[in-house]
């Protein structure tokens, strides 16, 4: 008789005790984030139909876990190998305005140098817009990943990221610590003749960073034209070609091979000409840790 009596008592007890520990009830994830020039982007949840206007947004995307979010790329997304598969919208500097519209998405995701005014036509048809902009530093890659986490709802993934982005930067850092020579290099685009970086290229912190000087990281451009004349004076230590394949890096070797005076540079004719992958060296995003390594290898193989 006593348990029937005090049963109400138990049983409301308990449900208090349910509601204590049962998990909150949460809305939906708001996202409110400022992009890099200066605009709020507000969602009611992050968004599941996502478009990227350049390829190192579209691989960040990827590796935020977001590839069945994502419903365009530009015709240069090609990695990782399933952004081929995804719709494209045109490309960086001819984003197709009607075709991103008919897609509907609940972002587009877009980066420095993509056309003023094909954004301009996109917020003016009321297409949510994200725009990021970088600096000419490796650091800001970090940054770049921790917006478009924010941007998405995955900042716990971007966090993750950039953990393993600095481990890979610590593991160069210790193996360059008790170096003394830093080699001169001279960097080339292959194909693009004496085509190389100065100051405002974030090759020439790359290659600070890989324990190297870049014989023009002190011309105040981001790409030009190096003279011949200038490149036969520097005399660098070693040559980094960007090339898309070993058989375009060969094409180049036998280019700088064949030119008067260049062909008789001592790095040339001891074969301190290296290849590096364009494609991975060339795209502001995560891949740049890996190039740095190699770069790091290919200039001081005695510390790996």
């Amino acid at each position: 008789m006593s348990g029937e009596k005090h049963a109400p008592r138990f049983a409301a007890f308990a449900a208090l005790i349910i509601l204590v520990l049962s998990p909150p009830l949460t809305r939906a994830q708001t996202i409110r984030v400022t992009d890099d020039v200066g605009k709020t982007l507000v969602l009611a949840a992050p968004p599941k139909r996502i478009i990227s206007l350049a390829p190192n947004i579209t691989e960040v995307l990827f590796a935020l876990g977001l590839g069945e979010r994502i419903i365009g790329v530009t015709r240069y997304c090609d990695f990782p190998p399933e952004a081929l598969k995804k719709e494209k919208i045109g490309g960086f500097l001819d984003p197709d305005i009607e075709r991103i519209k008919a897609l509907a998405p609940d972002v587009v995701v877009a980066f420095r140098g993509n056309p003023l005014s094909a954004l301009h036509k996109l917020e003016e048809i009321g297409v949510p817009l994200f725009i990021l902009d970088i600096k000419n530093r490796l650091s800001s890659v970090p940054h770049m990943i921790e917006r478009i986490g924010a941007a998405t709802g995955r900042t716990i993934q971007a966090a993750r990221l950039n953990a393993d982005l600095a481990r890979k930067l610590e593991a160069v850092d210790s193996a360059l610590a008790s170096v003394r020579t830093r080699p001169r290099v001279f960097l080339s685009l292959e194909g693009l003749g004496l085509w190389t970086c100065g100051r405002d290229s974030y090759f020439t912190d790359l290659l600070d960073k890989a324990g190297a000087v870049s014989v023009t990281g002190g011309i105040d451009k981001p790409w030009f034209e190096y003279g011949r004349e200038a490149l036969i004076r520097d005399d660098p230590d070693a040559f980094i070609v960007l090339a898309r394949s070993e058989a375009d890096f060969r094409r180049a070797v036998a280019w700088f091979k064949a030119q008067p005076g260049i062909g008789n540079l001592k790095a040339i004719r001891e074969s301190r000409i290296h290849f590096v992958d364009q494609n991975a060296a060339s795209r502001f995003g995560p891949r740049l840790y890996d190039a740095l390594a190699e770069l790091a290898r290919l200039l001081h193989p005695d510390r790996f």
